[in-house]
């Protein structure tokens, strides 16, 4: 068995884990709301166990979407991080298979329009974790 086999693998497992611990970031941070927290607008008249700060209160503008968890520092950082490795593991599959199915097929529209896809979702995100607005 080739150490290669476990790239494909690899890119979920990083990805899912480290867009928990943003989320987990985040939460610990006070810039989202908990997923629990379903009373977001009327939730504001008491106040929230694991909240500590200055906002007591659960607005449509604490939902925890992915983006919004990877807006503020530090989890700014590791969500950019997260972002750009597996950018990179995108780019290095799509080539990976590229080359394996060439080898087999020789010239193929299929595989090139795979390999300019992944490359293109590659580029699309290194966009979204590196380039994240505050949300005000």
């Amino acid at each position: 068995m080739s150490l290669w086999m476990i790239l494909p693998v690899s890119l979920p497992v990083f990805t899912i884990t480290g867009i928990w611990v943003v989320y987990a970031m985040a939460l610990y941070n006070q810039h989202v709301c908990p997923v629990n927290n379903w009373l977001y607008n009327v939730s504001c008249e008491e106040q929230l166990p694991l909240q500590r700060g200055p906002v007591l209160c659960c607005t449509l503008d604490n939902i925890p979407l992915i983006s919004k968890c990877g807006t503020l520092p530090p989890e700014s950082c590791f969500f950019s991080l997260i972002c750009s490795t597996g950018s990179f593991m995108v780019m290095l599959i799509g080539l990976l298979r590229y080359a394996h199915v060439i080898e087999k097929h020789q010239n193929c529209i299929l595989n090139t329009a795979g390999l300019s896809t992944a490359w293109i979702c590659a580029a699309g995100l290194i966009m979204v974790g590196n380039f994240q607005l505050p949300w005000h």
